[in-house]
């Protein structure tokens, strides 16, 4: 049932007072965006975006935005902030969601967090170790290190600086890697050692009452969500997305926009079939073939010679069938990476609900943290709008 924007309509929850932020924490696929377009309609809450994607521009189709007829009648806080060739730190997030907190109580609002970014939400409600932002300069020193000597260099070089750091992080973490060297160089002190220094997290202000709201749904109904999603997206254009903005952007593999799950499959499928955009003078071509060449060699190698024999006889228009296979092999790999980044988002939700150390069964009273953080689990939406009304 709709609610109707009549303020007199419903009944807000009694424990959601005037200085209350909720959370709706959930997976990708699972629902939250219509709940918060519903809640929205009662003309108590503020909306603001928890999704690592929806900040860049111009990326629409793959990360799911809302269209532009529903963001003008659904404001998003923090979506379409920043062009794909930037970067935003979790600690950025933070600050911004600060200030739109203040905003929004001053606007006589609920903020509602809404998202499915878990580490943006850990940082929120446990905190952020004070490291440094990077400095821009010694950004680009470890960028040019990076693209001259590859990964493994800097790898390496970690290991020698920060060996705790080193053992924690992946040998092909490129982001987390550069961020650990960029501290160092920039403090002359390991970014281990920042992290072991005490957090204090925006959801701790005893001037406001958090909510944090976990919806764990049945992953087999998920699942089937989030094929039907993709399935929209490639019907949507999401390859022609990509294409475009290759045209549009000097893009490279490594930035964290191109990072997105769905666009990174797209990136490889384009260089497999050898496509001609990488042919764009704004382009390093070599950077993304490096990043994705070595990867089903044999069936891009298949691609590659067919296409030759169609533009000889020319017959560009026709797809072969080494290039659908290919096309295929793309479709599956973003379901399975949408599917591991649905695992990954349910251990970061067990891991905020077991924050105070209590069980986290959906039968269970509130869990109150500090007495400011109300953390509460739920396997449907409907159970999330029944505890708000």
């Amino acid at each position: 049932m709709q609610i109707s924007s009549d303020s007199s309509s419903y009944r807000l929850n009694s424990k959601l007072t005037d200085n209350s932020v909720v959370c709706l924490m959930a997976p990708t696929a699972s629902g939250k965006t219509a709940l918060a377009y519903e809640l929205y309609d009662t003309g108590r809450y503020e909306l603001i975006s928890v999704d690592s994607a929806l900040i860049y521009r111009d990326m629409n189709i793959g990360t799911a935005k809302p269209t532009a007829t529903e963001l003008a009648r659904y404001p998003h806080h923090l979506v379409d902030i920043i062009d794909l060739m930037q970067s935003y730190s979790v600690a950025e997030f933070v600050r911004d969601v600060a200030r739109l907190i203040d905003s929004c109580h001053e606007n006589g609002k609920i903020p509602l967090l809404v998202g499915g970014t878990m580490m943006y939400y850990m940082a929120l409600l446990d905190g952020l170790s004070p490291v440094p932002d990077s400095d821009e300069s010694v950004r680009a020193r470890v960028e040019q290190w990076r693209q001259e000597e590859g990964i493994s260099a800097l790898y390496d070089y970690l290991g020698k600086i920060d060996p705790i750091s080193h053992e924690r992080l992946n040998a092909t973490d490129t982001q987390r890697i550069t961020r650990a060297l960029e501290v160092y160089l920039q403090t002359n002190i390991p970014i281990s050692d920042w992290q072991k220094k005490p957090k204090k997290a925006l959801a701790h202000n005893p001037n406001q009452n958090w909510h944090a709201l976990a919806v764990m749904p049945d992953r087999p109904w998920l699942h089937k969500r989030i094929e039907q999603r993709l399935d929209i997206m490639w019907n949507e254009g999401l390859v022609a997305e990509v294409i475009g903005l290759l045209e549009q952007y000097p893009l490279t593999p490594n930035l964290p926009s191109m990072r997105c799950v769905g666009y990174r499959q797209v990136l490889e499928y384009l260089v497999h079939i050898n496509h001609p955009v990488f042919e764009q003078a704004h382009l390093d071509k070599a950077q993304f073939y490096d990043a994705f060449g070595q990867l089903d060699a044999s069936i891009s190698g298949q691609i590659r010679s067919e296409r030759a024999a169609q533009l000889a006889v020319q017959a560009p228009e026709h797809t072969s069938r080494t290039e659908a296979l290919a096309c295929q092999q793309m479709q599956n790999k973003a379901l399975y990476a949408t599917r591991q980044l649905a695992k990954r988002q349910y251990t970061w939700l067990r891991k905020l609900t077991q924050l105070s150390d209590l069980s986290d069964d959906v039968s269970n009273d509130d869990k109150q943290i500090d007495n400011a953080i109300t953390i509460k689990t739920f396997d449907t939406m409907a159970q999330v709008r029944d505890y708000l009304y």
